[in-house]
């Protein structure tokens, strides 16, 4: 078994041939502090430590330049505007904003559908779950979309961790999965049907989770960071459900105590996730039905994101240019804005996630 108090700290080390200069240039400019320098009559080694790191600067070391990146509050204020830099030694600096802006790539709309089949393609992800990609061209790079599934029940190996992030929902299509979240009391049991919004930077972990386990996971922006917070404890003692992350509210939806109304489209009702209103509008969610008496015509609207993924039952569209396609558990589907489609038929045990940005989303009916 191996010894987890082994290794006692660690060190970068930078060679040098002219200790006295390179010394200074990380002292003087960039602040880092001298913790060890030796021998005393002729140095060749110094120690020094900031910013979480420790430098070794060597004069007998034979290491290639290493570059080293230092994220700041004002970067150009540093060095005089300069963001690049390089030390007497070569090693190449980078000077970064501390905190990036969310960045936003502009929306490029299109149809995508993705069929779940034999011949569809898994990869393994964090924590070694399986990813299948539903959106492959990002649409421009503003969102992503994941069908995970997990093989084997039991504990999983994750971590308390948050995401910079505009808006992530997680939907449970198939077993259960128990999570924790930051400031949300004790763990709990994500079934089959349910969902939660995670708002932008809350802690969480999933801890365990059935045979066979699926999800649904949207994200927006496409790529975004995930980060390890190495420091919080969950569940946390303090229990705040109504706070706000980043102007967002934690939603945890259960199937088993939602209730229906009217969907945007005739023919058809929902449940509403109660997300649009976590997120001011910013999004929506909900699980669309049919009612007994389907009476849906041609359709378009006008949206930034508007996402189908079929969770039970199938449905049949048609599609402009493409003619009447039959969708079954599994598939998905983006539709642009101003595409007309029709929802031809359904199986009556028909049960279609959507999710839209905006919560509320302008549909056109021509002769309506």
């Amino acid at each position: 078994m191996k010894d987890s108090n082994n290794i006692q700290t660690a060190e970068v080390v930078l060679a040098c041939s002219d200790l006295d200069e390179t010394l200074a240039f990380f002292v003087e400019t960039l602040q880092f502090q001298i913790d060890r320098i030796f021998p005393a009559d002729a140095p060749t080694v110094a120690v020094l430590s900031g910013y979480g790191i420790r430098l070794r600067l060597d004069r007998h070391a034979t290491s290639k330049p290493a570059t080293l990146r230092l994220y700041c509050s004002a970067p150009t204020a540093l060095a005089q505007g300069n963001l690049r830099l390089q030390a007497p030694n070569g090693t190449e600096i980078e000077l970064e904003a501390a905190e990036n802006v969310l960045q936003l790539p502009p929306v490029v709309q299109s149809l995508v559908v993705s069929r779940l089949d034999s011949s569809t393609a898994w990869g393994v992800g964090r924590a070694g779950m399986r990813y299948r990609d539903l959106i492959p061209d990002r649409q421009g790079g503003r969102f992503i979309a994941s069908h995970i599934h997990i093989p084997d029940a039991g504990p999983v190996p994750d971590y308390v961790h948050y995401h910079r992030i505009r808006f992530q929902l997680i939907f449970c299509c198939r077993g259960w999965a128990k999570l924790v979240y930051e400031d949300q009391g004790g763990e709990f049991i994500l079934s089959a049907g349910d969902c939660v919004l995670q708002p932008p930077q809350i802690r969480h972990r999933v801890l365990e989770c059935s045979d066979n386990m699926e999800v649904v996971e949207i994200g927006c922006p496409a790529e975004h960071e995930t980060i390890a917070d190495h420091e919080m404890d969950l569940p946390t003692a303090v229990v705040a459900r109504k706070r706000l992350f980043m102007g967002q509210r934690f939603v945890r939806h259960q199937a088993e105590t939602a209730s229906w109304a009217k969907w945007r489209i005739d023919g058809f009702e929902c449940r509403d996730s109660g997300i649009g209103a976590a997120t001011s509008g910013l999004a929506g969610v909900r699980v669309v039905r049919p009612q007994l008496k389907p009476t849906a015509g041609p359709c378009s609207h006008v949206a930034e994101f508007v996402f189908f993924f079929v969770l039970k039952g199938s449905v049949k569209l048609e599609l402009t240019g493409r003619g009447i396609e039959q969708f079954n558990r599994g598939d998905s589907m983006v539709l642009p804005s101003n595409f007309s489609y029709t929802l031809v038929e359904s199986t009556q045990d028909l049960e279609l996630l959507e999710v839209t940005l905006p919560d509320i989303v302008e549909t056109h009916s021509p002769g309506a």
